[in-house]
């Protein structure tokens, strides 16, 4: 199988890509790390020799050796430098969001078709154990017709964190709480329960000093007819991602670790029967399902299957699309305060973006 040289462009969440891609390395070698300081790269490369360094993007995309660019920068530069990745001939991996509404992604999918170039879109919480375990049993099909859902996206973000300057603007992060941080929960949801077809929120920022929201609660109805509820803080006295799923024959829990607010399907998920169903027919599936690679790790090679030609569960371009579409809605209902229905089409005023007119 061919090794991908790999180009990674950002020094803040680009460190844990750095990190992860070692756990793949026999899949991945990262080619080049690229960001604003030379101290910023140094502090992710320590004793490593074999990695090139640079400062400048235009830089490293001459580079032919490189396959795939990994794109860590903040929210407002990933469309332009996912465009300029695909035109001279690389994929790419884009952290979320990956672009800022859903005529850029539009855009983003026929540059793809028309260079052959994938988009790996990350959603790296889909990968662990908890969520093949997940999966497992929906495939068995004894978990029977999903009922309701919640979701608790607590966390706690202050001064420190939006100290960069770009951070808890509209033209720097795009949105808040809804795009930076529950984006994740949210993609879960329609990753087990299908399309999303209406929902209401509301929206609000009651934490920081910042312009967009930081606090929300959604009223979500999927399209096979089960409910979801989702409730978001930035405020809260630590940082925790809960999930909790009722089906005719399972409920199932994931684990509210303080220490895996990041990573739930790595955290400790309880699988409950429920009658006629009964717990020896879960623990017989459960048995089976070996651990897999989690996290960005588990992403990175679900990637390289998929560029291999080998069966894979990659994040596709689809997936992102759906999550930006959820988006969409949601800033649509509160600014509105009404139900708002998907798909969202070319005609709503937000396709083209979502943020506030005056922005």
């Amino acid at each position: 199988m061919k090794k991908y040289q790999v180009g990674v462009i950002g020094t803040n969440i680009g460190a844990k890509h750095f990190e992860d891609f070692q756990k793949v390395s026999e899949r991945f070698n990262i080619h080049t790390l690229c960001g604003l300081t030379r101290e910023a790269i140094d502090k992710i490369l320590h004793s490593n020799n074999k990695t090139k360094v640079s400062l400048n993007f235009d830089d490293v995309l001459k580079e032919k050796e490189i396959d795939i660019i990994d794109i860590c920068l903040p929210p407002h530069l990933h469309f332009s430098a996912c465009k300029k990745s695909l035109e001279t001939g690389k994929h790419v991996i884009c952290e979320k969001p990956l672009v800022s509404s859903l005529k850029e992604i539009d855009e983003l999918e026929k540059i793809s078709k028309e260079t052959g170039k994938f988009i790996f879109p990350v959603f790296q919480y889909r990968y662990g154990l908890g969520f093949s375990k997940f999966k497992a049993l929906i495939k068995s099909g004894l978990v029977g017709k999903p009922l309701v859902a919640s979701l608790e996206t607590h966390w706690n973000r202050g001064k420190d964190y939006y100290s960069k300057p770009w951070r808890g603007t509209w033209e720097g992060e795009q949105g808040g709480a809804i795009l930076s941080h529950s984006i994740h929960i949210h993609d879960l949801v329609s990753m087990i329960l299908g399309p999303v077809s209406n929902v209401f929120a509301k929206l609000t920022t009651r934490v920081n000093d910042i312009e967009v929201e930081d606090c929300a609660a959604l009223s979500i109805e999927m399209s096979n007819g089960s409910l979801v509820t989702s409730s978001i803080t930035l405020g809260a006295a630590n940082d925790t991602s809960r999930l909790r799923f009722c089906f005719e024959g399972l409920t199932v829990e994931s684990g509210a670790s303080p220490d895996k607010p990041y990573n739930p399907a790595d955290d400790k998920w309880k699988f409950l029967a429920r009658a006629p169903i009964t717990q020896n027919q879960i623990d017989e599936v459960l048995s089976k399902i070996k651990k897999p690679k989690s996290w960005y790790a588990g992403m990175f090679d679900e990637i390289a299957n998929k560029l291999d030609g080998l069966p894979s569960d990659e994040v596709t371009l689809l997936d992102a699309r759906k999550s930006l579409e959820f988006v969409t809605a949601v800033y649509d209902s509160s600014r509105q305060n009404k139900n708002i229905k998907l798909p969202i089409d070319k005609d709503n005023p937000l396709y083209n973006s979502w943020l506030p007119k005056d922005e």
